[in-house]
Protein backbone atom coordinates (compact mmCIF):
# COMPACT_ATOMS: atom_id res chain seq x y z
CA UNK A 1 0.00 0.00 0.00
CA UNK A 2 0.89 3.13 -0.47
CA UNK A 3 -0.02 6.80 0.87
CA UNK A 4 0.90 10.01 -0.42
CA UNK A 5 -0.65 13.48 -0.76
CA UNK A 6 -3.67 13.96 -2.93
CA UNK A 7 -3.43 15.29 -6.22
CA UNK A 8 -5.96 16.86 -8.58
CA UNK A 9 -6.02 13.69 -10.59
CA UNK A 10 -7.85 11.92 -6.90
CA UNK A 11 -10.54 13.88 -6.85
CA UNK A 12 -13.11 11.89 -8.51
CA UNK A 13 -11.90 9.18 -6.66
CA UNK A 14 -12.11 10.80 -3.50
CA UNK A 15 -15.28 11.94 -4.48
CA UNK A 16 -16.94 8.54 -5.26
CA UNK A 17 -15.62 7.10 -1.38
CA UNK A 18 -17.27 10.37 0.44
CA UNK A 19 -20.16 10.26 -1.88
CA UNK A 20 -20.58 6.47 -0.72
CA UNK A 21 -20.55 7.49 2.85
CA UNK A 22 -22.70 10.57 2.77
CA UNK A 23 -25.97 8.48 0.27
CA UNK A 24 -24.89 5.02 2.92
CA UNK A 25 -23.67 5.69 6.44
CA UNK A 26 -24.11 8.23 9.15
CA UNK A 27 -19.77 8.19 9.32
CA UNK A 28 -20.64 12.42 7.96
CA UNK A 29 -23.32 13.94 8.35
CA UNK A 30 -24.26 15.40 5.42
CA UNK A 31 -27.12 14.49 3.14
CA UNK A 32 -26.39 15.65 -0.34
CA UNK A 33 -23.58 14.32 -2.57
CA UNK A 34 -20.62 16.31 -3.24
CA UNK A 35 -20.73 17.96 -6.90
CA UNK A 36 -17.36 17.69 -8.99
CA UNK A 37 -17.28 21.26 -8.57
CA UNK A 38 -17.67 21.18 -4.93
CA UNK A 39 -15.04 18.46 -4.78
CA UNK A 40 -12.04 20.46 -6.72
CA UNK A 41 -13.21 23.41 -4.11
CA UNK A 42 -12.12 20.92 -1.26
CA UNK A 43 -8.92 19.67 -2.87
CA UNK A 44 -7.62 23.28 -3.48
CA UNK A 45 -8.81 24.20 0.87
CA UNK A 46 -6.70 20.54 1.15
CA UNK A 47 -3.56 20.97 -0.93
CA UNK A 48 -1.12 23.02 2.14
CA UNK A 49 -1.37 22.97 5.85
CA UNK A 50 -4.25 21.21 5.87
CA UNK A 51 -3.18 18.67 3.30
CA UNK A 52 -5.49 15.55 1.84
CA UNK A 53 -3.60 12.23 1.40
CA UNK A 54 -4.90 9.21 -0.36
CA UNK A 55 -4.06 5.49 0.27
CA UNK A 56 -3.31 3.13 -2.82
CA UNK A 57 -3.75 -0.67 -3.12
CA UNK A 58 -0.71 -2.47 -5.23
CA UNK A 59 -2.94 -1.69 -8.73
CA UNK A 60 -2.96 2.06 -7.80
CA UNK A 61 -6.48 1.67 -6.89
CA UNK A 62 -7.08 4.58 -4.04
CA UNK A 63 -9.06 2.62 -1.32
CA UNK A 64 -9.48 5.40 1.04
CA UNK A 65 -7.97 9.18 1.82
CA UNK A 66 -7.86 11.35 4.61
CA UNK A 67 -7.89 15.24 5.61
CA UNK A 68 -6.61 17.52 8.11
CA UNK A 69 -9.09 20.69 8.53
CA UNK A 70 -8.92 23.61 10.68
CA UNK A 71 -10.69 22.99 14.36
CA UNK A 72 -12.56 26.17 14.60
CA UNK A 73 -11.91 29.67 12.49
CA UNK A 74 -10.89 32.10 15.31
CA UNK A 75 -6.83 32.40 15.86
CA UNK A 76 -6.82 30.92 19.18
CA UNK A 77 -7.43 27.75 17.39
CA UNK A 78 -4.79 27.98 14.95
CA UNK A 79 -2.59 25.02 16.60
CA UNK A 80 -5.48 22.53 16.33
CA UNK A 81 -6.69 19.98 13.99
CA UNK A 82 -9.41 17.97 12.75
CA UNK A 83 -8.72 14.56 10.74
CA UNK A 84 -11.20 12.98 8.81
CA UNK A 85 -10.54 9.38 7.59
CA UNK A 86 -12.48 7.60 5.21
CA UNK A 87 -11.92 4.16 3.92
CA UNK A 88 -13.65 2.30 1.27
CA UNK A 89 -16.17 -0.62 1.87
CA UNK A 90 -14.34 -4.04 1.47
CA UNK A 91 -10.76 -2.71 2.60
CA UNK A 92 -11.61 -1.34 6.20
CA UNK A 93 -10.01 -3.50 9.05
CA UNK A 94 -6.84 -4.45 6.78
CA UNK A 95 -4.73 -1.57 7.92
CA UNK A 96 -5.34 1.65 5.01
CA UNK A 97 -7.11 3.23 8.03
CA UNK A 98 -4.00 2.88 10.30
CA UNK A 99 -1.52 3.58 7.51
CA UNK A 100 -3.44 7.60 6.87
CA UNK A 101 -3.80 8.05 10.20
CA UNK A 102 -0.08 7.49 11.13
CA UNK A 103 0.44 9.86 7.68
CA UNK A 104 -2.02 12.44 9.19
CA UNK A 105 -0.29 12.57 12.45
CA UNK A 106 3.19 12.70 10.96
CA UNK A 107 1.59 15.69 8.50
CA UNK A 108 -0.01 17.42 11.77
CA UNK A 109 3.28 17.61 13.42
CA UNK A 110 5.82 18.34 10.70
CA UNK A 111 2.96 21.63 10.46
CA UNK A 112 3.39 22.22 14.00
CA UNK A 113 0.05 21.52 14.89
CA UNK A 114 -0.53 20.87 19.13
CA UNK A 115 -3.22 18.90 19.38
CA UNK A 116 -5.30 16.50 16.69
CA UNK A 117 -9.33 16.53 17.41
CA UNK A 118 -11.77 13.59 15.53
CA UNK A 119 -15.68 14.22 15.34
CA UNK A 120 -16.92 10.82 15.06
CA UNK A 121 -21.09 10.39 14.12
CA UNK A 122 -23.38 7.55 14.57
CA UNK A 123 -21.29 5.12 16.97
CA UNK A 124 -18.88 4.76 13.90
CA UNK A 125 -17.03 1.47 15.99
CA UNK A 126 -14.89 1.40 13.58
CA UNK A 127 -13.41 4.93 13.80
CA UNK A 128 -13.35 4.76 17.66
CA UNK A 129 -11.48 1.91 17.88
CA UNK A 130 -8.76 2.94 14.90
CA UNK A 131 -8.55 6.42 16.85
CA UNK A 132 -7.90 5.14 20.33
CA UNK A 133 -5.49 2.24 18.72
CA UNK A 134 -3.14 5.56 17.07
CA UNK A 135 -3.26 7.67 20.94
CA UNK A 136 -6.49 9.17 20.51
CA UNK A 137 -8.46 9.72 23.90
CA UNK A 138 -12.04 10.08 24.35
CA UNK A 139 -12.81 13.62 25.48
CA UNK A 140 -16.67 13.81 25.09
CA UNK A 141 -20.10 12.90 23.51
CA UNK A 142 -22.19 15.52 21.68
CA UNK A 143 -25.41 13.97 22.41
CA UNK A 144 -28.06 13.44 19.64
CA UNK A 145 -26.50 16.90 17.69
CA UNK A 146 -26.80 15.12 14.36
CA UNK A 147 -29.64 13.71 12.51
CA UNK A 148 -29.46 11.97 9.44
CA UNK A 149 -31.94 8.62 8.42
CA UNK A 150 -34.53 9.73 10.70
CA UNK A 151 -32.41 9.11 13.78
CA UNK A 152 -30.75 11.24 16.06
CA UNK A 153 -26.86 10.66 16.30
CA UNK A 154 -24.27 11.23 18.46
CA UNK A 155 -20.69 12.35 17.99
CA UNK A 156 -18.35 11.25 20.05
CA UNK A 157 -15.14 13.75 19.96
CA UNK A 158 -11.57 12.30 20.75
CA UNK A 159 -8.37 13.84 21.03
CA UNK A 160 -4.74 13.06 20.72
CA UNK A 161 -1.54 15.92 21.76
CA UNK A 162 0.65 16.06 19.31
Amino acid sequence: MDVRLAELADAEAIRAIYNAEVLSSTSTFDQVPRTAPEQLVWMHEHASTHPAIVARDATGVIVGFGSLSPFRDRPSYATTVENSVYVIEGQRGLGVGRALMDELVRLSTLHGFHTMVARIGGNNEGSIALHQACGFDIVGIEREVGRKFNRWLDVMVMQRML
